[in-house]
């Protein structure tokens, strides 16, 4: 993916998280208490095992985010894979201190004052 692609991506999913956060207030509380986080691969994941509507909510916004993704890799003659991993990079680097995201390890850490862990394939 170009670094042009990377800009790209940066412009598409913050209206993406915002409209998350604001439409579904289960999903705020759910992100705020550390049961759900960023993942690598620029979708949601489960810290914790999701009660019933919480995975409604996150596989609702995850379906979201691959039809952007898809429609995004196209245009940048990007694979999916690819746009969702830089994807998923931007957005673990725009998580807040308290927030949980998933390092390279694959392992959930909680997000400090200091920068996240990232994936060395990160722009």
């Amino acid at each position: 993916m170009t670094i042009a692609a990377t800009g790209l991506v940066a412009g598409t999913l913050a209206p993406l998280a915002a409209y998350a956060q604001a439409r579904d207030p289960a999903y705020a509380a759910a992100r705020a208490a550390g049961q759900v986080g960023e993942k690598m691969d620029g979708y949601l994941g489960y810290v914790t095992p999701p009660a019933p509507a919480l995975r409604a909510v996150v596989e609702d916004i995850n379906i979201k985010r691959k039809a952007v993704y898809a429609t995004k890799a196209q245009a940048n003659k990007a694979t999916v894979e690819e746009y969702a991993l830089t994807s998923g990079c931007l957005l673990i680097s725009q998580t807040r201190p308290g927030e949980k995201y998933q390092a390279p390890d694959g392992s959930w850490q909680t997000r400090g004052d200091g920068p996240p862990l990232r994936d060395s394939r990160c722009p």
